[in-house]
């Protein structure tokens, strides 16, 4: 089993910046891709980056270039850097991990379907 436990979300003000981290825990063996995804309330699930083994990153459109994805040389540690907040950025962020197959398309890296372990999820809330 993989452990995945967020943190680095808040409140802060449209303009503002966040860096979320995700600690990986337990059997971190044969993870291929890490991924950071965000739900706000009343809507679904939608992925905001990725990162795999070698370090290739995709990012949804609405975050790209506002947005860096990273990780430690170890992978244990998976950072989202969020700078120009906007309030449509508010969700719970949640890390997650793959197990499965590498060379995904950037579309599959983004969806929740391809991913296998979850964490609890860090708040973030952008005011206007």
């Amino acid at each position: 089993q993989v452990q995945l436990v967020e943190s680095g979300g808040g409140s802060v003000q449209s303009g503002g910046s966040l860096t979320l981290s995700c600690v990986v825990a337990g059997d971190t063996s044969g993870r291929t891709y890490m991924g950071w995804f965000r739900q706000a309330p009343g809507k679904g699930r939608e992925g905001v980056a990725s990162i795999d083994s070698g370090g290739m990153t995709s990012y949804v459109d609405s975050v790209k270039g506002r947005a860096t994805i990273a990780q430690d040389n170890a992978r244990l540690t998976i950072y989202l850097q969020m700078n120009s907040l906007k309030p449509e950025d508010t969700a719970m962020y949640y890390c997650a991990a793959r197990r499965r197959g590498d060379h995904m398309t950037d579309v599959q890296a983004l969806d929740v379907r391809e991913y296998d372990y979850w964490g609890q999820g860090t708040q973030v809330t952008v005011s206007s």
